[in-house]
């Protein structure tokens, strides 16, 4: 920029662009805003791209998606006025573990807890759902705290850092290269630190194994972030083992794996109970022992199996006290010691485990089959509606799934195909906290980030209420994504809850009204269609792609409550919310 190597003083919004600069980030999703005006401007003056947006908290998921799909830092900045509306944003990076870098602009500091012009204390608000969050009092120090925040977002458990920066700092004027009571330092990106597993844990994972006989993989967003898929894959094949995903964490493999299984769900994937409980050796990498995995507890995790924990992280590592053996290491590091290892001993399970459960598998999906073809005339079940886009979809789509029973129908679809062979590019949706919402922002991500993929958004009517106007997004930024809405006209989720809770049987204040969300998208200048027979959705799919526009298929279904429902259900009976 024409400032760079003279004395010429520039604003700290400047600063802050040029330090984004120098850490090589490649995307800043925002709402335009008066408090970040001069960021803005920094952004532009350093060509940083920059993807404007309705609303903070679709800037927040844009951002997250993105994160998730290229496994980088990138930044998502919004006003004081929008620190509110990311917050959803922020916890949903939070618990998927996304190297966002929230950057708000706060009221000013000559003015701090003094109710200042839009103030609001946005550390303590974000302090329980990032890794960490700074506050910038100087603005010669903005830079540091860039610095800081990179590396905290990337290395160990990666995670969203949250920046808070006070207005008036913005808008000062600065030496461009002064650093407050610091030496000179460079921002240049560094390395990911990545920590090598400890030789004599290696030793003790090569004798487990070599006497192992139904091992079990679980796998989660550590050895994703870690960039592992190929050697879990690689490792996994030449033992035998089977690799189960746990449950809302990123998909690490492509669904058509040979090596893996589906997810790690008693509910929606029941063959993986079986093979925990026959497994004599379960390693969980790159996983927290939460409650998607009970704990690490039985039943779910037999008392007599051997149960290994890997994680690239302490303070992961550390809540996984239960395990019997805890490795630190990068998941990647770990999985390539483990495969040489196996191949300079000769390790191997043999074919017969994997195959067991592949067997298995094949007959649950062969039952869920029949019980389709039994199914009445009359509203769609969710599940056909979520087979039929499954066989539309090729091995370069992307699948977003949102909603509540939309989503566990979905998971039992995406493991059908899985049993077929079928392969995706990828599958997005939300993670542990299951926030309403996210589906048309990762749509949207995925196929700016992808564009010669085809997206399709399967979402819950209630999940596209509660963020179907994100779809502006598209338009805006000429996006042709595809929506198919499970339309059952209600929360579905809870009102079966109902119905099985309430003495009488009954539910309350679930149901909506018959909203027609593929003339609300045409409204906006897309394309839309209304499907009710099932036969009718794959040429609908068929049309909306062609159009060139974004689309939405509001297919008419019904509200059957899926399996996770009906064991939530019964607990919640018992007075048990775990």
């Amino acid at each position: 920029m024409s400032t760079e190597g003279s004395s010429a003083k520039v604003r700290g919004g400047m600063l802050l662009a040029k330090a984004l600069s120098e850490k090589q980030i490649e995307m800043v999703y925002t709402l335009s805003g008066g408090f970040i005006n001069t960021v803005l401007e920094g952004l532009m003056e350093y060509e940083i791209p920059v993807v404007n947006l309705p609303h903070e908290q679709v800037a927040g998921n844009m951002a997250d998606a993105w994160s998730r799909l290229n496994r980088k830092a990138v930044v998502c900045l919004c006003g004081p006025e929008g620190f509110a509306n990311v917050v959803p944003a922020m916890a949903e990076a939070y618990f998927q573990r996304s190297p966002v870098i929230f950057i708000t602009s706060a009221s000013t500091l000559k003015r701090d807890g003094r109710g200042g012009f839009k103030e609001i204390d946005h550390n303590r608000v974000a302090e329980p759902i990032t890794k960490s969050t700074i506050s910038v009092t100087a603005g010669e120090r903005i830079a540091e705290a860039v610095d800081k925040a990179y590396d905290l977002a990337v290395n160990g458990n990666p995670g969203p850092v949250h920046i808070s920066i006070p207005v008036d700092l913005l808008y000062s004027s600065y030496e461009p290269n002064d650093q407050e009571g610091e030496r000179a330092f460079k921002l240049s990106r560094r390395e990911v630190h990545r920590p090598s597993p400890n030789p004599g844990d290696m030793r003790q994972l090569e004798g487990i194994m070599r006497n192992a006989k139904k091992p079990v993989i679980v796998v989660g967003n550590g050895a994703w972030w870690s960039g592992a898929e190929s050697q879990l894959e690689s490792t996994a094949s030449q033992l035998g083992i089977p690799v189960y995903n746990a449950p809302y964490h990123h998909k690490v493999l492509d669904i058509g794996s040979e090596v893996s299984l589906g997810i790690v769900d008693i509910h929606l994937n029941p063959p993986s109970e079986t093979a925990l409980a026959e497994a004599d050796v379960i390693l969980v990498i790159g996983c927290p022992l939460d409650n998607l995995l009970n704990f690490g507890n039985p039943p779910l995790f037999p008392e007599d199996a051997t149960l290994i924990c890997v994680n690239g992280s302490t303070e992961e590592l550390a809540d996984n006290h239960v395990a019997d053996v805890r490795i630190l290491g990068d998941p990647g590091a770990v999985l390539t010691a483990l495969g040489d290892m196996a191949t300079a001993e000769q390790l191997n399970i043999g074919s017969d485990w994997i195959e067991a459960n592949r067997q298995r598998r094949k007959e649950w999906a062969d039952g869920m089959h029949k019980m389709l073809e039994e199914d009445g005339d009359g509203p769609l079940h969710p599940l056909k509606i979520s087979r039929e886009i499954m066989k539309s979809l090729n091995e370069d789509d992307y699948l977003v799934i949102d909603g509540g029973d939309t989503h566990f129908w979905a998971e039992i679809a995406v493991n059908m195909a899985a049993a077929e062979g079928k392969r995706l590019r990828g599958v997005l949706h939300p993670g542990p906290l299951s926030i309403l919402g996210v589906g048309v922002p990762f749509s949207v991500t995925a196929k700016m980030n992808s564009p010669e993929s085809r997206v399709i958004l399967l979402s819950g009517d209630g999940a596209f209420l509660a963020g179907g106007l994100s779809i502006e997004s598209a338009f805006a930024n000429d996006v042709p994504i595809t929506v198919v809405v499970d339309n059952n006209r209600g929360f579905g989720s809870i009102k079966q809850q109902q119905m099985r809770l309430f003495k009488n049987g009954q539910s309350f204040k679930t149901d909506f009204r018959d909203i027609p969300f593929d003339k609300m998208v045409v409204g906006l200048g897309g394309y839309g269609e209304t499907v009710e027979v099932i036969e009718d959705l794959s040429p609908a799919m068929e049309r909306a792609f062609a159009s060139g526009l974004p689309s939405c298929i509001n297919v008419k279904s019904k509200s059957v409550i899926s399996p996770l429902i009906v064991g939530l259900t019964d607990r919640r009976v018992r007075a048990s919310i775990e």
